[in-house]
């Protein structure tokens, strides 16, 4: 299995592994079954042997059963992984019904994570978006507080805007920005890549492959219980005009011998020194696929293909991902 090179998150931040691992589907997040969860802990442990430390999870994936099953999993491991946790998003019954980013809430949710992960100290803590509610400086103040009392190492930030990543940087160093980016979602090109670049801060990304779209296995229409109906690039025209531009992907993966999704991590990676690609699993069989894609390089021609048919713009609709 291909070696796992390292990033370093921030400018005086962690090194970690270039490819991590989200752990969301390891749970159920929108209230459907459970996953198999000693697939999910073996998916851990596998990979931790190859060399992917970095781990994600959010206190409410499962409203608290992804932070027990990584606990479970890196028990007698703990040095082997760090551990990336989001906080804020406040979930009834599987559903989404608002954020809590209060100081008091903050200091709430991370001694009930720390719990739940049967660890001492989260390597890196981090609001799981923005909403104006409370002032920025009091949400990055209180982690802070929190790296001071040691149950916090670094701090993150996710989903936010430029100006907003600034302001958050300028009341604490920020060590890494979880976002959305894909070839299908590149708007924060324009301002928020610039801006982490400019401050140092390394950024995790997720959704590499679109909400699937960039897998090259979506046919349209989708089915009628499909939960990406709610998004407008996979309704109607919209869809099969991007699955048009989704042609193009598969023609260079074919000729690379690799999957689109393949390509679609790839493309990510090649993006920058200070970009993690962020990819779900929840079994051992994706892993080598995956890890795999972190080997793949890229002609400037073919580049020059993926940049041109999926430029800024060329993808018909959004997802929750464009505000």
């Amino acid at each position: 299995m291909s070696k796992i090179t390292k990033i370093q998150l921030g400018q005086n931040g962690p090194t970690v592994s270039k490819l991590g691992l989200g752990c969301m589907r390891m749970s159920s997040i929108w209230g459907g079954p459970t996953p198999d969860e000693n697939e999910g802990i073996a998916t851990i442990h596998q990979a931790l042997d190859s060399g992917i430390n970095f781990l994600n999870t959010g206190d409410f994936y499962g409203a608290g059963h992804n932070e027990m099953l990584i606990g479970k999993a890196i028990k007698g491991r703990r040095d082997d992984a760090f551990i990336s946790v989001k906080f804020g998003a406040i979930f009834h019954n599987g559903q989404w019904i608002g954020l809590d980013l209060r100081p008091v809430a903050i200091k709430n949710f991370v001694n009930y994570s720390l719990t739940r992960l049967g660890i001492e100290t989260i390597d890196l803590y981090q609001p799981c978006r923005m909403d104006g509610s409370v002032p920025i400086e009091d949400i990055i103040g209180t982690i802070a507080d929190l790296i001071d009392q040691g149950k916090v190492r670094h701090i993150g930030v996710s989903e936010i805007t430029a100006d907003q990543l600034r302001k958050a940087n300028s009341v604490y160093p920020v060590s890494a920005m979880e976002i959305g980016y894909s070839l299908a979602d590149r708007q924060i090109e324009n301002e928020l890549l610039p801006a982490a670049k400019e401050l140092g801060i390394g950024v995790v990304a997720f959704a590499n492959t679109a909400e699937g779209l960039l897998t090259g296995d979506l046919k349209a229409p989708i089915p009628a219980d499909d939960h990406r109906n709610h998004f407008s690039r996979f309704q109607g025209n919209n869809l099969i005009h991007n699955l048009e531009k989704v042609e193009v992907l598969k023609e260079i993966a074919q000729r690379k011998n690799v999957t689109p999704t393949q390509l679609a991590i790839a493309w990510v990676k090649e993006q920058g020194d200070n970009i993690m690609p962020l990819v779900s699993m929840s079994r051992r069989s994706r892993l080598p696929e995956n890890i795999a894609a972190m080997e793949i390089v890229f002609t400037p021609e073919e580049m020059n293909i993926l940049n041109t048919t999926f430029a800024i713009g060329a993808i018909k609709g959004g997802t929750y991902l464009q505000r």
